[in-house]
Parts: C-alpha cells; structure tokens; sequence
C-alpha cells in the first residue's frame, strides 16, 4: 500500500522538475532569443505552479535514497540549445501529466490545473518551433 508520505514525495519531485524545466526554457527565450512573449507565458505557468508548492513537503524529500538520481548518457549530451528546449519541454509536459494524475488521490481543483498546464504547454512548444 502506498503511503501518504510516498505520495507527497512523488509530488514534491514532479513540482521541482516542473520549476527547473520552465525556468530553463523561460530562460532560453529571454536571454537567447529575446522572446518575452513566450518567456512571459512561461513566467505565468510557473507562478501557476507555485499554488501546488507546499514547504511541508520538504519532510518527505528524500535525495540521499533516490533510487534514479544519476543521470543517463543521453541526458548529459546536447547537441545545440533546440536539443536543449526539447529535452525540458518533455520534461516539463510529463511532469505536468504526472501531477495531473496523482492530484486526482488529492485534489481534483489542483488536478485540473495541471491538465491545463500540460495543454498550454503542448501551445507553447508548438509556437516556439513551427510559428517562431
């Protein structure tokens, strides 16, 4: 049976990555490409994020026990920053769609809003390569 901590755990994780990915696009599209209409987008869906933050989950972090901390081959190669951009919008979309889920146990409101997330991201990935 899965425990609530092991949820919270899952749940502080996926916030996390989904932070770290968004911040990382955002950036590329502020400082590289000069693009403050899709690093304004993406500005507003990590303040979005922040309504699911809850510092008590810092409790269940667990980095030391982390059975997948290391990385893989293919996540310490990039080949240009379009590699990059690619990589962390896969990143930011799963873990939008890995909240979506887990918050249906939780909050369905909260589930909803990640949902949201993950389709405005679908837009936002779409406008960033087909009509840049």
């Amino acid at each position: 049976m899965m425990t609530n901590d092991k949820v919270e755990r899952l749940i502080d994780a996926n916030i996390n990555r989904l932070r770290e990915g968004l911040r990382v696009i955002e950036d590329i599209n502020r400082y590289i490409y000069d693009n403050g209409s899709l690093s304004s987008r993406l500005k507003n869906i990590r303040h979005l994020v922040s309504k699911a933050y809850d510092i008590n989950r810092l409790t269940y972090r667990d980095i030391i026990n982390d059975v997948s901390k290391g990385s893989t081959d293919s996540e310490m190669i990039r080949e240009s920053i379009d590699s990059v951009i690619i990589a962390n919008f896969s990143r930011v979309q799963e873990s939008a769609r890995v909240l979506e889920e887990i918050f249906k146990l939780k909050d369905l409101e909260l589930s909803n809003l990640f949902k949201e997330i993950r389709y405005e991201l679908y837009d936002i990935e779409k406008s960033f390569f087909i009509e840049a």
